[in-house]
């Protein structure tokens, strides 16, 4: 029996405000929250940033610190989405958020005592970047437990212009404070603004799902498994990753580019950053518009259109012109961002969010302290206005490379959503840690072949997304038309979970299949696998063995 959706089908359209999900009072508390958060973490990073530039004057040491809190990213991503899938979501962010409260105020006691060396800041800035690699997943997965399923979208549109009312804001108070009241006030600023995020979090209470239970390694090869055999994430994950390591030049290099095209300190550094935060701020509430424009072009458009504006950046001598281009490429980055994101989102079933979530900061934002420290060892070599024109020529390359590639639309994708089972149609098997064999036969006629064929490679995906280790089609020997699907689970947790990870996606193709296959004829099994010599330990073994026939053909043990 298949049963009803658990919750409702996101739909992707423009019709609904963008600001539609401000109104619902449990997503404004924390949307406020968030812009608080990106509010402190802003002045954090802009302060580190100049704070490096001003002991050192090295491009590389700049954009080392620009990369250390993001590159943890490349290594916890992966852990920390499986971690959103199998715990309590509001703790692992109590949790992150109180890792970057404490290495704050480790930041603002430094400074103060006027003990924070280069080497120093960069490792705070790492144990930043590892509550950042929990904290992403996390809040990113709990986002459509806040909203109604259509809202999804401008939900996570909103989000990203949370990120550029911080960036509009933040750099610039990072640059009045720095020449005010110095970098440990900004410092201990920036703990305040984690805190935001900790106290909303510890005052709501959201409906989010049921996790699955089991090892996080166990959920990490699943979730591995499920972007590998899912059509789309992988040229996601490529685009991400390209994008992400080459549009680093631009922020990276920001700080020399101020210092020594334009002549300028660090409140100019802030207030070009403030532009580009502007422009993030605008982006995320025109992305539906620039959607509806620029239709399924939208990625590889923006992204070509990032690149040139960075070579521009990169070219300019003037204040005027790499303030506007600055403000263009925060308006960009949104669109790109925001649409990657949803993308991801909308793409992803409940019970794998996180994990796909951080498959999605590991692409795009892990790989941003790779392309920070090659484009600052290039600006050491060439000086950093050449470096960024490099990385920028980069982008506009991936950009357009990106034409070819078969990405997911947005407005196209149809949601898949988890349908909630009866408990009658699980098997009622006692739980077992031994392999499970699955064999599925129908018999095809012979003029259903070919397009039973085609359905049972989209099934093989299926299983294999959902929980299978292995997989195999096999013919009977006597019966060509008789053919039967194999696949293998780690144990019976594992098949039970696989039959609730089922959605409307996954049914689609099997239905398909049972009309292909004649479901009439169907026969399914379950087998689980169980060790020959523990089974007779303990079974009464006073019977006598039979001889066998030939005793040379099987000698005793």
């Amino acid at each position: 029996m298949i049963g009803r959706p658990t919750g409702r089908r996101p739909t992707v359209t423009d019709d609904q405000s963008s600001m539609a999900p401000l109104r619902i009072p449990m997503f404004r508390t924390f949307w406020i929250a968030l812009v608080i958060f990106g509010l402190g973490h802003l002045v954090q990073v802009v302060t580190s940033s100049w704070l490096m530039l001003e002991m050192t004057g090295s491009p590389l040491w700049v954009s080392a610190m620009i990369g250390a809190p993001t590159l943890p990213l490349l290594v916890l991503s992966l852990p920390a989405g499986a971690a959103a899938d199998l715990f309590d979501r509001r703790i692992i962010l109590l949790v992150s958020t109180s890792v970057l409260v404490a290495a704050s105020v480790a930041m603002s006691v430094l400074s103060t005592l006027d003990e924070l060396t280069p080497a120093r800041l960069v490792g705070l800035g790492l144990v930043i970047g590892i509550g950042i690699a929990f904290f992403n997943p996390a809040w990113h997965a709990l986002v459509p437990s806040l909203v109604p399923a259509s809202l999804v979208p401008g939900a996570v549109s909103l989000n990203s212009a949370s990120g550029g009312v911080a960036t509009a804001l933040g750099p610039a108070l990072a640059g009045l404070l720095l020449v005010t009241v110095g970098a440990g006030f900004s410092f201990g600023l920036a703990a305040v603004g984690y805190l935001a995020v900790a106290v909303a979090v510890s005052m709501a209470r959201t409906d989010d799902l049921d996790q699955e239970k089991g090892s996080l390694v166990v959920a990490i090869a699943a979730g591995v498994r499920y972007l590998r055999f899912s059509r789309g994430y992988l040229w996601l994950l490529l685009l991400g990753s390209l994008f992400g390591f080459a549009s680093a030049g631009l922020r990276s290099m920001l700080p020399n580019l101020t210092s020594d095209a334009l002549g300028g300190g660090s409140v100019m550094y802030g207030v070009l950053l403030s532009m580009f935060g502007c422009g993030a701020m605008a982006g995320g509430v025109t992305r539906s518009q620039a959607s509806r424009r620029l239709g399924p072009r939208l990625l590889p458009i923006c992204i070509v259109a990032f690149g040139l504006v960075g070579v521009v950046v990169g070219l300019s001598t003037r204040v005027a012109l790499t303030a506007v281009c600055v403000t263009i490429a925060g308006v960009i980055w949104t669109w790109i961002l925001a649409t990657l994101n949803s993308t991801y989102q909308v793409l992803t079933p409940d019970w794998v969010r996180g994990r796909t979530m951080g498959a999605f900061t590991l692409s795009v934002f892990g790989f941003v302290p790779l392309g920070a420290v090659a484009s600052g060892a290039l600006g050491n070599s060439v000086g950093a206005d050449k470096a960024l024109v490099a990385f920028s020529v980069m982008v506009a390359v991936i950009g357009v490379l990106s034409f070819r590639m078969p990405i997911p639309v947005l407005e196209r994708i149809e949601s898949p959503v988890v349908l909630e089972r009866d408990a009658g149609t699980i098997p009622d098997v006692a739980a077992s840690n031994e392999p499970v064999l699955v064999v599925t036969t129908w018999h095809v006629e012979p003029l259903r072949l070919e397009a039973f064929l085609m359905v049972l490679s989209d099934l093989r995906r299926v299983r294999l997304r959902t929980g299978a280790i292995q997989w195999a089609a096999y013919r009977d020997a006597t019966d060509p038309m008789s053919i039967s699907e194999v696949f293998m689970l780690p144990s019976w947790e594992q098949r039970v979970q696989q039959i609730k990870r089922l959605d409307t996606v996954a049914m689609q193709v099997i239905r398909r299949a049972d009309e292909l296959g004649t479901a009439e004829t169907r026969v399914r099994r379950n087998l689980v696998g169980f060790d020959v010599d523990s089974e007779l330990k303990g079974r009464d073994q006073t019977f006598e063995v039979p001889a066998y026939p030939s005793p040379g053909l099987f000698p005793p043990a």
